[in-house]
């Protein structure tokens, strides 16, 4: 006779936090899992780029070469590289383990505000204030990009890559999704300015967030609108947002300190995680686990769906 099956669990939220690391790098602008997510980069006002452990919360390297604050950073799949870009208006790929500049490369005419590896990091792609993606090649000598795409009459606030589809949020209030392949475009007005987009995990959806404190959730190929998210605040900053592990609900920070939850279908705030006095600006969901990170003023915490195990002494490091 056949067993019954377990019934299945309900996904985990990370909400009980698990590590809280002062990063003195100031104002920490974004904070991003590596590849594999054992790691995690930190963004500093202080123009400086950190790589800590994730479960021990220690700093393992520190990065110096931008000249003004540090917007994003992006880890190579096998971890051999950084690259990140400033309000210098410059993009530097990193060796991680010598902590050098391999590359500084110039040409975008203001601050640049993201930026991804390719799968295989042979390419960047930055976004900026300027309104447009530049793709550089990491392996040539060149300092001119490879490609440059100026569709956005805006400037670029948020860009993800996932094989060859590159997802764009401006802030002329589209979404625009290149199939870099077939060298196609599809645009998606929503209106109000986009701080954020990604895609879902199983790359049928993308989401973005908006200064109008909505989230959005369309069709990839149709452009029809699947969800609305509200109740947090975003009007002011540019913030992430992100689906869980398991695309089974949407995250996103908030103006008011907290980290919001919401139910993917039904579209209720499952959660409303509080995380500091601050605007909480940054946050980073793991791949494949359900662990979260956020930045709020100069500190990184780590969330996790199971309260931790080590005692209350180690929960925060320096």
């Amino acid at each position: 006779m056949a067993f019954p099956q377990p019934k299945p669990q309900a996904p985990q939220l990370p909400r009980h936090l698990h590590k809280t690391i002062d990063c003195q790098q100031g104002a920490v602008r974004a904070v991003r899992f590596n590849a594999d997510g054992n790691y995690l980069l930190s963004c500093g006002s202080d123009k400086s780029l950190k790589l800590w452990s994730v479960t021990r919360g220690t700093l393992l390297k520190t990065y110096s070469g931008h000249g003004y604050e540090v917007l994003d950073a992006d880890g190579s799949y096998d971890n051999s590289q950084i690259c990140s870009c400033s309000s210098d208006k410059t993009v530097i790929l990193w060796d991680v383990a010598s902590g050098q500049v391999t590359r500084k490369l110039r040409g975008h005419m203001g601050k640049v505000n993201c930026v991804r590896f390719n799968d295989e990091a042979s390419v960047m792609l930055s976004g900026s204030i300027d309104g447009t993606v530049r793709c550089w090649d990491t392996r040539s000598r060149r300092f001119e990009p490879i490609q440059v795409l100026d569709e956005s009459r805006d400037g670029i606030s948020s860009l993800k890559l996932v094989e060859h589809e590159l997802l764009t949020g401006s802030v002329d209030g589209r979404v625009r999704h290149y199939d870099l392949r077939m060298g196609q475009l599809h645009v998606d007005f929503i209106g109000s300015p986009i701080t954020c987009v990604c895609f879902s995990q199983d790359g049928q959806c993308t989401l973005s967030s908006t200064l109008d404190s909505t989230l959005r959730l369309l069709d990839k190929n149709t452009g029809e609108m699947l969800g609305e998210y509200t109740g947090h605040q975003n009007k002011s900053y540019k913030m992430d947002c992100s689906l869980s592990n398991k695309d089974t609900h949407v995250v996103s920070c908030s103006e008011d300190g907290h980290v919001y939850y919401w139910d993917l279908v039904e579209g209720s705030v499952a959660l409303k995680l509080p995380v500091g006095k601050g605007v909480v600006q940054s946050l980073s969901f793991h791949q494949t686990e359900p662990l979260l990170l956020t930045a709020t003023e100069g500190q990184v915490q780590v969330w996790g769906g199971e309260p931790p195990e080590t005692s209350e002494e180690d929960a925060t490091e320096t």
